[in-house]
């Protein structure tokens, strides 16, 4: 992947022509498909989603802090760190960024950031926005709100993979990959304190890209609803609704995932507000 001080990236070129339709704008050349992972995840659990993109351009990288970016350094302190890296990945190339949850976040505030001109579409999979149900609570002093813990982030990473993905995905992990994902505790708890905050760190309305957000139709509540709220404040937004599918979509439903990155491939380079061609 990477070299020693430098994001582990993980570039793959198309292994086939691309299919019709699933080029670039104008029947032009493809983008670049940059593919962000979640908390407590890795650039590699979109193995199984690559492999239905392999006829595009992909780029997974592990964000600061996490499997083969871990030790680089200054550590990630907040979504604007993690922006930087993701703008740094695409180094001004054409690319669609598609998101997984916390990813999906670092996706939308790249496509908002000034120097995010590059990017085309973005697709973003149950993006959190934690802050429209605390917009009602008390902050504490540094403006943030809730308790931000004092969990061990070792134990707290294990907790977090339980709650999300479940017990017995837990249990069925080699020791090994315990371990791992509990050495990625410290990022994950400097992203979950990051986002413990009233006001939004950016603003959707002002996207000027064409945005497919997805969610599962067995989701959480609130993941539902964010997306549903997303999808009301995006200009130029469309809701993909994937069958059968929770949170962990690009792990148990690659096909779907991928024909939702691929809908946003389609959709790169129409100018916002132009209507839609027929998925």
């Amino acid at each position: 992947m990477a070299s020693p001080g430098r994001l582990a990236v993980d570039e793959r070129p198309a292994a086939r022509p691309a299919r019709d339709g699933a080029g670039g704008p104008a029947g032009g050349p493809s983008p670049l498909i940059v593919l962000v992972h979640g908390s407590l995840d890795r650039g590699a659990s979109f193995g199984r989603v690559r492999r239905r993109l392999a006829d595009l351009d992909t780029l997974v990288y592990d964000r600061r802090g996490y499997q083969g970016s871990r030790d680089l350094r200054p550590p990630a302190r907040d979504l604007a760190d993690h922006v930087e890296d993701l703008l740094e990945v695409i180094g001004g190339r054409e690319a669609v960024v598609a998101g997984h949850s916390y990813g999906g976040n670092v996706a939308l505030g790249a496509a908002l950031d000034p120097r995010g001109g590059s990017i085309r579409a973005v697709a973003a999979y149950e993006p959190p926005q934690p802050w429209l149900r605390r917009r009602s609570a008390a902050p504490r002093a540094d403006g943030r709100v809730g308790d931000p813990g004092e969990e061990d982030p070792a134990t707290a990473a294990e907790r977090f993979f339980r709650r999300m993905v479940g017990d017995e995905a837990w249990d069925r992990l080699p020791e090994a990959e315990k371990e791992a994902r509990r050495a990625d505790g410290p990022a994950l708890a400097a992203e979950l304190a990051a986002i413990r905050i009233r006001r939004p760190p950016f603003d959707v309305a002002r996207l000027r890209v064409p945005v497919v957000y997805g969610r599962g139709e067995l989701s959480l509540p609130h993941h539902r609803a964010a997306v549903a709220w997303l999808v009301g404040h995006t200009p130029d937004a469309e809701l993909v609704e994937i069958a059968g599918a929770r949170h962990g979509a690009h792990l148990t439903h690659p096909d779907a995932f991928a024909a939702m990155v691929r809908r946003a491939v389609a959709l790169a380079g129409r100018p916002s507000g132009a209507p839609a061609a027929a998925p």
